[in-house]
């Protein structure tokens, strides 16, 4: 079944003219994200060049994905739009409440009944407003996206920060809050920053142990989390051509990581073998109509230097396996110094777990290169020193990895085959003895490994490599153990040394499926009934926020100051709240909690100045509000880096906090607290983060001359009655000042559908 083939073809038919329309006003040649993001203008045809880091743009996405934990509350707010069906293809995909514990089939039907009340509530609105489901077991969102609906050129939005995945047919696919997507889903404009670009030109091939994934563990380590933010990466040279599709899906997911706006590859041989083997041979003859458009323009590859702000080289002949972490995706350490490494900071030698899978490692021949490693154990006498865990990312894939013996190889090393989800990678793993907070190291194929991500405990030092990576040291269960030049003992006593991985890039029978899960909308839906319970623990309609009475913000308290990392998994933490993500007042009882609060270095105890005393960050803003007291929260770097989960942002909000000020600011998150109606202020001077105390009251001075490009200026009155005076800067263009004005985004919208 292909899905939206006449979409992709009207697309295909105005591309041309849209990108040479675009030439003639930027007079140059252009890179592929220009040329894929000129063809989706609001506007049709370009009118004038706009100007990268700096002009806010409209653009008419072709698609939008939801996955299930953040749907609930873009679907929530679509409810309240007034419209009775998405205006472009949209899907939801059930992959994030269903928790890894003993393996598939029990974890799975566990889910369907702890979650029954969200999936069908997520099921019936599907049906009701004309978008396409996927049911729990399905798979992992992007793994489906990337089988079913990715196309080279397309533009999509999805709402979870690794739709990116998608870059890896061509795309220009871009993770968003809820609120944005609702935009889209009414037939609205989607604003975006024009972004930035950064080339990264491939050289030689990979060999040996070294994996696509090990191209954006180097990337990450160049560029840090938050080097690609505001910008498009795109890949290029010899090096791209010779990946797989999957492998580049794989380094785009982790663009993510480096706080990229999206990342891509122009189409190629690869690309074209994945659409037909995946059943959309259509989609590749209609691309290869016009796949001179679908790449970048030859000058762009032969002279990056001039088309690209920042360009990065990597010789694949020469890269090195890489493990990143722990406790972040971007410290880099090459294979062959993670001994040295690993002892000199005295990180847990012995690895308790490997963890296969997550949207960024699960497709068929990520687990066809990991099993030949594991086959290999089995045939050399070699016994798993930890254990062992594998996610495969879609039924299909699952299906045909049973079919062809790999999934077997596996469980002949006592691996546990979990669900067809995201499990550990985002929580969702009900891990043994992990309560105890002992102190260990993991080995995962995931993207993400900040502290408590997988499995709640603040000392489980995890690291981030390639599946057969992770294969070879679950087997070894050594951190320090090198398969390049390292040998393993055997049941004989034997020293015996791994080969490198070998696999196969597409299953040689072709893929196969019984029942994928998918489920198609009702033609009409205007007789389904969507139904929340009042009294549901696990979905709460939406109340408007209040709009901005006009005046200046006085008396706002100091909620908390975060020191260091504060990522959306510190402000909104996943794993067991996920089950509350369709209920903003219930999930705001996590709000802020795993911020590190600057004044005693510890989370989820700040001080109330009701009271003086100290208590959780949740209750003492609950105080303040029901006081009628505003609050303020300051943060570090890169703030709310990580997920597109708005609820960091919408949980704030809730429980009364007005601005939201910091040194610098995640873009995903960013947007999100625009949408909801906050004020999201960095410091003019990073410095003046060191003037905030604890007892701080802050008041706006020029609220009420609220302007683009214009500093505002919050006056800060310490305990003592001294006061300072700090100047914030800010992002919001017109339009983005009325969602404030209005309260949100949302309440925007609702004014002008009146």
């Amino acid at each position: 079944m292909i899905f939206d083939l006449d979409m992709i073809k009207a697309l295909y038919a105005k591309f041309p003219e849209r990108v040479d329309a675009a030439k003639k006003h930027i007079g140059k040649p252009l890179t592929l994200a220009e040329k894929i993001l000129y063809a989706h203008l609001w506007e049709g045809n370009a009118s004038q060049a706009y100007e990268r880091g700096s002009s806010y743009v409209d653009f008419a996405p072709d698609r939008i994905a939801c996955q299930d934990a953040t749907a609930q509350m873009a679907l929530l707010q679509f409810m309240q739009a007034g419209k009775s069906r998405v205006a472009v293809p949209t899907t939801v995909h059930c992959d994030h409440l269903i928790q890894a514990k003993v393996g598939a089939e029990k974890d799975l039907a566990n889910a369907k009944s702890q979650s029954s009340e969200v999936f069908n509530f997520l099921e019936s609105v599907s049906n009701k407003y004309g978008i396409g489901f996927w049911k729990p077991g399905a798979g992992i969102i992007h793994q489906v996206v990337l089988e079913n609906y990715a196309f080279p050129g397309g533009m999509m939005i999805g709402t979870d920060s690794h739709t990116v995945n998608a870059g890896g047919l061509g795309m220009v696919a871009i993770g968003v809050g809820g609120a944005d997507a609702v935009d889209v889903m009414a037939g609205m404009p989607w604003e975006l920053k024009f972004p930035k670009l950064i080339g990264v030109k491939l050289t030689g091939k990979l060999n040996g142990w070294t994996a696509p994934k090990d191209i954006i563990l180097k990337v990450a380590g160049i560029l840090t989390v938050k080097g690609g933010t505001g910008c498009i990466v795109e890949y290029f040279g010899e090096g791209a051509k010779s990946l797989s599709a999957t492998g580049k899906g794989t380094i785009c997911n982790m663009g993510a990581e480096i706080g990229a706006t999206t990342s891509t590859f122009g189409y190629d041989e690869s690309i074209e073998r994945y659409l037909a083997a995946t059943g959309r041979k259509d989609v590749a003859d209609a691309a290869n109509e016009i796949k001179e458009y679908l790449t970048a323009d030859e000058e762009v590859y032969a002279s990056p230097e001039q088309y690209f702000d920042q360009v990065i080289e990597i010789d694949l002949d020469t890269l090195e396996p890489h493990l990143n972490g722990p406790f972040t995706p971007d410290r880099a350490t090459p294979i062959s110094e993670m001994s040295k490494v690993a002892k000199e900071n005295e990180w847990p030698l012995d690895v308790e777990w490997g963890l296969i899978g997550s949207c960024t490692n699960s497709s068929y021949e990520d687990l066809s290169r990991a099993s030949s490693i594991a086959k290999q154990a089995v045939e050399k006498g070699l016994a798993t020193k930890a254990e062992f865990g594998i996610n495969p990312g879609s039924e299909q894939v699952r299906y045909t990895a049973e079919r062809d013996g790999l999934l077997e190889i596996f469980e002949n090393l006592d691996a546990k085959i979990f669900t067809n989800a995201c499990g550990p990678c985002i929580g969702q793993w009900a891990r043994a003895g992990a309560e105890n907070g002992a102190k260990n190291t993991i080995i995962h194929s995931f993207n993400r490994n900040f502290s408590k991500r997988a499995d709640g405990n603040p000392n489980t030092h995890a690291f981030v490599g390639s599946p057969e990576m992770v294969a070879a040291i679950a087997i070894s269960g050594r951190l320090d153990f090198n398969p390049i030049t390292d040998t393993l003992t055997n049941d004989k006593g034997e020293q015996v040394k791994l080969d490198a991985p070998v696999g196969d890039e597409l299953p040689t029978k072709g893929f196969a499926v019984e029942d994928n899960g998918y489920q198609a909308p009702a033609d009409n839906g205007e007789g389904v009934e969507v139904s929340v319970s009042p009294d549901s623990k696990r979905l709460q309609l939406l109340t408007p926020f209040e709009p901005y009475d006009g005046k200046e913000i006085s008396n706002m308290k100091l909620l908390i100051k975060a020191q260091g990392k504060c990522t959306t998994d510190h402000i909104s933490m996943a794993g067991p709240w996920l089950r509350f993500r369709g209920h903003l007042d219930n999930i705001s009882d996590n709000c802020l909690i795993g911020a590190v609060n600057a004044f005693n270095e510890e989370t989820n105890t700040v001080k109330s100045q009701i009271t003086g005393e100290y208590g959780p960050v949740p209750a003492t803003a609950r105080a303040y509000k029901a006081a009628g007291i505003p609050s303020i929260v300051v943060g570090d770097e890169n703030y709310g880096e990580g997920s597109s989960r708005e609820h960091a942002a919408m949980e704030p909000r809730h429980l009364g906090v007005k601005v939201v000020l910091v040194k610098s600011f995640a873009r995903i998150h960013e947007t999100n607290l625009k949408k909801q109606g906050m004020l999201g202020l960095t410091f003019a001077n990073p410095a003046d983060y060191d003037k905030i105390k604890e007892d701080d009251t802050f008041e706006t001075l020029d609220l009420t001359a609220f302007a683009p490009n214009k500093p505002l200026t919050l006056k800060v009155t310490h305990a003592d009655g001294s006061v300072d005076e700090i100047v914030a800067n800010h992002t919001y263009n017109e339009n983005q000042i009325e969602w404030f004005k209005s309260g949100s985004a949302l309440n925007l919208i609702k004014l002008q559908n009146v």
